[in-house]
């Protein structure tokens, strides 16, 4: 179980230890990040003799990173406490632009006694 900015953020449907009290709907966080020209010339450097591209791997987990933050705070903003299902999702949206899409169902759980 990871906390996200005071947000208990699972994948599962439920935490266990707690029970869900309230749904109170989507939460969603995305970023769209560019490469620049630095990492642009190392990626090129290394798909020349293959392998992984530790400067995009890098920067995508930045991004993944920021979107979770950024949905944990927008379940805040619905008054949840809790995110459950969370989901990664990831599209171009140009030459070397990517974005980074984390999307769950924000929930109200207390602890089960």
């Amino acid at each position: 179980m990871e906390t996200v900015e005071g947000i208990i953020v699972v994948t599962t449907e439920k935490i266990p230890g707690y029970r869900i009290v309230e749904v109170k709907g989507i939460a969603r966080g995305g970023i769209v990040k560019a490469t620049h020209i630095g990492r642009d010339i190392m990626a090129v450097l290394r798909n020349i003799k293959g392998g992984e591209v530790k400067e995009y791997t890098q920067m995508m987990a930045e991004a993944r990173e920021e979107a979770l933050r950024r949905m944990a705070l927008h379940a805040k903003e619905l008054g949840a406490n809790a995110v459950v299902n969370v989901r990664f999702a990831t599209s171009n949206v140009g030459a070397s632009v990517a974005e980074v899409y984390a999307y769950g169902t924000a929930v109200v759980v207390e602890k089960e006694e």
